[in-house]
C-alpha cells in the first residue's frame, strides 16, 4: 500500500489528527467542531477545523459515513467531495438530513471519512467522431438490471 505524507494544521489542539480505525481502513474520519441541530429537509455546512496540504497529484474525497446514512438518514449530497491538492482552507462538510426528526451534532462526532487518491490530468485531443464500441451512446439503464 502506498503511503503519502499529508501535513495538517488543526484550528486548535483539542482537534484530533484524523487516524484509521482498522489496517484495512480506506479512509479516516472526521469530525464537527460545532453543535448543530439540522432539521429535517435542512442542508448544514459543518467545520472540521483542519486544513490539509494534500501532495501534488493526488486528491482527498470526502466521502459519506455509512452508519451515519444508515441510523440518522444523513447524508452528503455532493460525495465524493473533492479536495484539490492546491487548497488551503479549512475543510467543511455538507451535511443534508433526509430523516423525518431533526438531527444533532456536537464537537467532536464523526460526520464523514476522507480517502486520499491519485488524480491523471486529461489532455484532450480534438477529433471528428470517436471510436464505435458495443454499448455505443446507450446511457441511463442500457445495460440492464441483470
Amino acid at each position: 500500500m502506498e503511503e503519502i505524507t499529508v501535513k495538517i494544521v488543526r484550528d486548535a489542539p483539542t482537534i484530533e489528527i484524523p487516524k484509521y480505525a482498522t489496517p484495512g481502513s480506506a479512509g479516516v474520519d472526521l469530525c464537527s467542531t460545532m453543535y448543530c441541530i439540522i432539521k429535517p429537509g435542512e442542508l448544514a455546512l459543518i467545520p472540521t477545523g483542519i486544513k490539509l496540504a494534500i501532495p501534488e497529484g493526488y486528491e482527498a474525497q470526502i466521502r459519506p459515513r455509512s452508519g451515519l446514512a444508515m441510523n440518522s438518514r444523513v447524508i452528503i449530497p455532493n460525495a465524493p467531495g473533492t479536495i484539490d491538492s492546491d487548497y488551503r482552507g479549512e475543510i467543511k462538510v455538507l451535511l443534508l438530513n433526509m430523516g423525518n426528526e431533526p438531527f444533532t451534532l456536537t464537537f467532536g462526532d464523526r460526520i464523514a471519512q476522507v480517502v486520499f487518491a491519485p488524480v491523471a490530468r486529461a489532455k484532450f485531443e480534438n477529433v471528428k467522431q470517436l471510436d464505435d464500441t458495443k454499448r455505443g451512446s446507450g446511457g441511463f439503464g442500457s445495460t440492464g438490471i441483470r
